[in-house]
């Protein structure tokens, strides 16, 4: 009898190690995805039939990922006037970053070192 019970226990454990490491695998199977673009019969096919609702989620809900949210881009100080401005639309001249090309023109005409006083 207590062989059996051990059975049913190492059955169940078994089962729930299969079921994590499956779910371990589709993950890295949909970072790859996303990064590189579906690949043919892959994870996206796999999760339409398995959920049959299209969206791959399993939840209903078609509006809603799994994939965590986009972090908004950081804001960078303008060197000349210290506005801030998004990193993607900052201008970056000789290692300052200015919200426009007219302040990093400004920066790079002001009179510097011995010509500054």
């Amino acid at each position: 009898m207590r062989n059996f019970l051990l059975l049913i226990v190492l059955f169940f454990a078994s089962q729930w190690l299969l079921k994590k490491l499956r779910r371990a695998n589709e993950r890295a199977q949909q970072g790859e995805s996303q990064a590189g673009g579906a690949t043919a019969g892959g994870f996206n096919g796999a999760g339409r039939a398995r959920h049959g609702n299209g969206n791959g989620n399993g939840n209903g809900t078609a509006g809603a990922t799994s994939q965590p949210p986009q972090l908004a881009d950081p804001l960078i100080r303008c060197a000349q006037c210290g506005v801030h401005t998004p990193r993607s639309e900052a201008i970056v001249v000789a290692g300052e970053r200015f919200c426009c090309p007219d302040h990093a023109r400004a920066h790079a005409n002001r009179p510097t070192g011995r010509d500054a006083r």
